[in-house]
């Protein structure tokens, strides 16, 4: 597997994680505080975009990496949760990147 397939979809995890904790500040001050309606409503539009596109890049790393159902689908759910996606992400690299073609293995701890 390509280094890019796994860069790509690292990139879409923290984006989509960023923009989903943006929409849910500008939820807290459009429902809390009755303020930023149109701010909230770019915001959602724009995560919603680019929730898709994480969608796209997390499935093509999943089936590259051939993962059972269950997995990719809490890979793909992650960036409906805020805080989650930045975790998943952590484990996702962990668990792919010797995947890779051309990592570097990691030195054996003794």
């Amino acid at each position: 597997m390509k280094s890019s397939v796994l860069t790509r979809y690292r990139v879409m995890a923290y984006i989509t994680a960023v923009m989903l904790l943006v929409l849910c500040t500008c939820m807290i001050f459009k429902y809390g505080f009755d303020m930023g309606e149109d701010v909230t409503f770019a915001v959602s539009q724009a995560h919603g975009v680019l929730y898709i596109i994480y969608l796209v890049f997390a499935f093509d790393l999943g089936s590259k990496a051939r993962w059972p159902f269950g997995k990719l689908l809490w890979v793909l759910l992650s960036g409906t949760i805020p805080f989650a996606a930045f975790f998943v992400e952590r484990k996702v690299v962990a668990e792919t990147l010797p995947l890779v073609s051309g990592a570097r293995p990691e030195p054996v701890k003794a």
